[in-house]
């Protein structure tokens, strides 16, 4: 479903979702938005499978904490939006999200660098008893690098 840019982000669509496996998907994204790493436990099963996890990043709920808190400790005016979702059978939801943020901290290994920061991703999760159980995702991380003034575009 396509969503109205104006109100369409992460902390209100968590508040309008129509179903427990939306109001979750959306609460992801939400916790990145706040840095809220202690509420990785209300969404996030113990036993989390993330088929894309960073190298060297655990697959389970460790490695969610671990990326919430770097996105944290990185950017300042985080907000995603959504942009796209949909709802599927057994549990499952597709999300296409944009994060717009500020890198004012260490991203990730790269210093500050003030810039604003714009990347689109896609989230496809599995929702059992309220907990995502599985997930894949994809980032623009190229775009991303080239924003912090890491990689220059030719």
């Amino acid at each position: 479903m396509n969503v109205d840019r104006k109100l369409n982000t992460s902390s209100e669509m968590v508040r309008s979702a129509t179903s427990i496996p939306l109001r979750v998907a959306f609460r992801e994204l939400e916790l990145y938005d706040t840095g809220d790493v202690a509420g990785a436990d209300e969404v996030f099963s113990p036993n989390l499978i993330d088929h894309n996890a960073a190298p060297g990043s655990s697959s389970h709920i460790d490695g969610m904490r671990a990326s919430i808190a770097a996105v944290r400790v990185g950017f300042t005016g985080t907000q995603h939006r959504i942009l796209f979702y949909q709802e599927l059978p057994e549990g499952w939801v597709v999300l296409r999200w944009e994060m717009t943020a500020t890198h004012t901290g260490d991203a990730f290994g790269v210093a500050a660098s003030g810039n604003p920061v714009s990347i689109q991703g896609i989230d496809i999760m599995r929702i059992v008893d309220g907990k995502i159980v599985e997930m894949s995702h994809v980032e623009e991380l190229l775009k991303l690098t080239q924003q912090l003034a890491v990689v220059r575009p030719t």
